[in-house]
């Protein structure tokens, strides 16, 4: 496996490695929290919305190996390069599409039973961001509605769709789901100590599905502050 310029191989799961770039937006605890909340069925066709590198796709593969398939959608063509060359260096089968998530093409309409997302969940302007690094942070290009109204046309009836975002927007995630027929099914809170507030909200969707909510307990997430990857295996 050949880097290019500011990349380095990380590791994602056991012995498979992710290539990220210094100078890009790199993953964090996110995306492997995500990953691990989501739950897997047997022969699921998976996506993975605004995937960046694919670290919430890949992780999630590692984790369920009965999958039946994995397609990445990214809009920055550095990223899904990076993406790609993951899945060449690890022996992994995925489908790597690059444009935006409003744009997903008609013939995915209905092909998922599982969609993953990690979104820009930030509001605000660039900052000292680069645009690289916002767009991946903030809802610049893309917000909470678009990706919902995406989700809810390329998944099966039945399907799930698991999404990490800010706690304080938990009204607005349900309401918005729920506009476009996405039952929000679990939540789960993440804080960065035992008696901290809750700073992230991770929840599970099923398209079509009945009211219910299972509010499952808070995880504390140790590696929060010093933005830990929490690379391995063991569950939530």
């Amino acid at each position: 496996m050949q880097l290019r310029e500011n990349e380095c191989a990380e590791t994602l799961f056991g012995d498979k490695i992710i290539i990220q770039n210094r100078e890009l937006y790199r993953f964090t605890s996110d995306s492997i929290l995500l990953s691990r909340f989501a739950r897997a069925k047997c022969g699921d066709t998976v996506a993975d919305f605004c995937a960046g590198c694919g670290a919430v796709g890949y992780h999630f593969a590692c984790l369920n190996p009965r999958i039946k398939s994995l397609t990445l959608f990214e809009m920055q063509p550095a990223l899904c390069d990076m993406a790609r060359r993951t899945a060449e260096a690890n022996g992994m089968a995925a489908v790597v599409v690059e444009g935006r998530v409003q744009d997903i093409p008609a013939s995915f309409d209905g092909a998922f039973s599982l969609i993953l997302c990690n979104p820009p969940y930030e509001r605000g302007g660039f900052d000292n961001l680069s645009y690289e690094k916002a767009v991946c942070r903030k809802e610049i290009t893309v917000t909470l509605d678009e990706i919902a109204r995406a989700a809810a046309r390329c998944l099966k009836f039945g399907g799930r769709f698991a999404l990490v975002n800010r706690a304080d927007r938990l009204a607005e995630v349900c309401y918005t789901l729920k506009k476009y027929n996405l039952e929000v099914k679990r939540v789960q809170f993440v804080k960065g100590t035992p008696t901290a507030k809750p700073y992230l909200l991770m929840a599970e969707a099923v398209k079509g599905g009945r009211p219910s909510t299972e509010v499952l307990e808070a995880f504390v997430n140790t590696q929060a502050n010093g933005g830990g990857t929490l690379n391995g295996g063991e569950g939530l």
